[in-house]
Parts: structure tokens; C-alpha cells; sequence
């Protein structure tokens, strides 16, 4: 039996020299050291052996064994590192090769626009307000001085999700709930940013969902010189210092009285062109002087108290800034339009 030992370990060695793949190297592993191999078929023949052969024998098997097992080990990790080799070559990396940029994001100009309105009223001591999306018909309307059936919601037709819950027109309602928060104190210097929305066809010039910005003002002796004042620095701060105001008297249920600001055309500087129809101006906000019955639904007795309000649509702002004609042209993700704004 040692004879037939020796022997396979010649042959299995002799053998495992000419292995020329891993598949082939398991092969014969298994061959020779497997469950129903050749040195397990040997072994099993100890049985027959004397009590003195079989530690003979079964030491010369393992030595085998482990002769075997050396030789398939090298093997195994010499075709491990020809594999290893072969990868790296076939996915070796040029350093020297310039970089690929990765294309740079910027910010939209509809949020460029409100960070620099917020900005503007910030240096004038103004505080940032917010509130939901969808409000009460309460505070959207009745708190503002257009009780149910007031011929103008007409103009603030929007959706509503029950008879008492509707996205919000306008951001008036914030101003409401800041007044109310306050408790009758003052001053009150806020503004209200945020999306609003109202069941208007697609157009050029108007969309069911738009950016607004409106302005509350609530102390003693407030006056609307104050208004035009703060609404002048505004107006300079964003088109530029030679930029004036006029106001034309309109109507809103929640001030009184209540004006249309315009402003001298940014494209002719109010001589008359084009795009300011030859007028010289361009409507940009509505603003007035709060209501007194929105005075007292906030909690401010309007004998002692005055204030002035004012909103903007943010993509009016930012197409006269940006000289854009098309409002959809915020909202289509065309990337050949954003990049024009990537470092504004």
C-alpha cells in the first residue's frame, strides 16, 4: 500500500505540473483528494492492515495529502494573480488624461429673486414670515375684509379642497396669523414669501402656481409717505438707483386707500419703447394702507394703530429684472435657459 501511495503522489504531481487553468487545477483536486478520489480509495483499504502497518501507513497517506494539497494551493495562487494581473491591465486608469468637470448646478432665478428681496427688507429690519399652502377660507378671505359672496373673490378664483379649506390666492393670510400671534403689540415689520395659487389659464403672463411676496407694517403714526418711502429704497435696491415710483389709486377690500406702484421701464428708463407700451412705466405691485376692520381681525385697535401692506408677484419681479417674456419659461426645465442664470 505505501508502494501505491508513492506512486499516486508521482503521478498527481507529475499531472498537476501541466495544469493550464483553474478549472482544470479543481479537476484534479478532486480527483485525487476528493470524497471518492484516488488516495481516499487507498486509504480505505487500512482496514486489512495490522495494528503496527496502519500508523506506517497512515503517516506516509498524509504526507501525501498535504504534498498534494501544497502543490494545488501554489497553483490556485499563481492563476489568482494572473487573473489579478489581467484585470488591472485591461482596466488601468490614465492619470495623466485631463479631468471630466462635473457640470456645476446654480441657483434658479426665481429663488435668486426672493433671496434678494429678502435681503432688501432685511436691511430694513424687516422679519421673514411663513404659513401653510392651504389655508381656511377664514383666514384667506373673511379675516381680510371679503366675507363669502364678495364680488371680489372673483378675482381670486382658486382651489379648494373642501368649502372651508382652499389653496391660498395670496400670502395675506401669514400676515393675519403674524398680527394675531402678536397679541396687539408692535411694531409688526414682516414679510411673506411663498407659493400661491389661483385657477388662471396658462399664458405667457400667467400661471395656476406663482411666487409671492407680500409686506406688513403695523405701528403708531404710520403713514402712507412711509409706504412710498420704503416701497422707492425697494424699487432702487433691485433695478437700480435712478429707478422711480408712481402710485395710481386702485382698490383692494383689505386697505385703504389702496394704489398700483409702477415703476420707470427698465429697458428705456421711462422715455418709452416697446415693452412699457410707450408710457414709460411698468405696474410691478399692489400696496396700501391697512384696513381698519383688518386692523381689528388682528387684534390692533385702529384708533391707535395704522399700517401698510404691499405684494409682488415674484416672476413679475424677475422677468422685468431679467428682461424674460415668457413666465412659463421658469418652469419647463429647459436647461439652455437656466444656464443663462448659473452665476447670477
Amino acid at each position: 500500500m505505501k508502494e501505491r501511495l508513492e506512486a499516486l503522489k508521482i503521478e498527481a504531481l507529475a499531472q498537476l505540473q501541466e495544469v493550464s487553468g483553474p478549472e482544470q487545477l479543481n479537476d484534479l483536486r478532486v480527483k485525487y483528494l476528493g470524497k471518492k478520489g484516488a488516495l481516499t480509495e487507498i486509504l480505505r483499504g487500512m482496514g486489512s492492515l495490522s495494528a503496527e502497518e496502519r500508523p506506517v501507513i497512515g503517516q506516509v497517506g498524509n504526507e501525501v495529502r498535504a504534498a498534494i494539497e501544497t502543490v494545488i494551493e501554489d497553483k490556485q495562487n499563481a492563476f489568482q494573480k494572473e487573473e489579478t494581473e489581467k484585470r488591472l491591465q485591461a482596466e488601468k486608469v490614465d492619470v495623466t488624461l485631463p479631468g471630466r468637470r462635473m457640470p456645476q448646478g446654480g441657483v434658479h432665478p426665481l429663488n435668486k429673486v426672493i433671496q434678494d428681496i429678502e435681503e432688501v427688507f432685511i436691511g430694513m429690519g424687516y422679519n421673514i414670515a411663513e404659513g401653510p399652502e392651504v389655508e381656511t377660507d377664514y383666514y384667506n378671505f373673511e379675516a381680510l375684509n371679503l366675507p363669502k359672496d364678495h364680488p371680489a373673490r372673483d378675482m381670486q378664483d382658486t382651489f379648494y379642497v373642501t368649502e372651508e379649506l382652499l389653496m391660498r390666492t395670496q400670502t395675506s393670510p401669514v400676515q393675519m396669523r403674524t398680527m394675531q400671534s402678536m397679541d396687539g403689540e408692535s411694531p409688526v415689520k414682516v414679510i411673506c414669501p411663498g407659493k400661491v395659487y389661483r385657477r388662471d389659464d396658462d399664458d405667457a403672463t400667467h400661471s395656476f402656481q406663482f411666487n409671492q411676496i407680500e409686506g406688513l407694517v403695523i405701528g403708531e403714526n404710520i403713514r402712507m409717505s412711509d409706504l412710498k418711502g420704503t416701497l422707492q429704497q425697494f424699487v432702487q435696491e433691485m433695478f437700480g438707483h435712478n429707478t422711480e415710483i408712481r402710485l395710481r389709486p386702485s382698490f383692494f377690500p383689505f386697505t385703504e386707500p389702496s394704489a398700483e406702484v409702477d415703476v420707470t421701464c427698465v429697458k428705456c428708463g421711462g422715455s418709452g419703447c416697446r415693452i412699457c407700451k410707450q408710457t414709460g412705466w411698468l405696474e410691478i405691485l399692489g400696496c396700501g394702507m391697512v384696513h381698519p376692520k383688518v386692523l381689528k381681525a388682528g387684534g390692533y385697535d385702529p384708533d391707535k394703530y395704522s399700517g401698510f401692506a404691499f405684494g409682488m408677484g415674484v416672476e413679475r419681479i424677475a422677468m422685468l429684472k431679467y428682461g424674460i417674456d415668457d413666465i412659463r419659461h421658469f418652469y419647463n426645465s429647459d436647461m439652455a435657459f437656466l444656464k443663462q442664470f448659473a452665476r447670477i
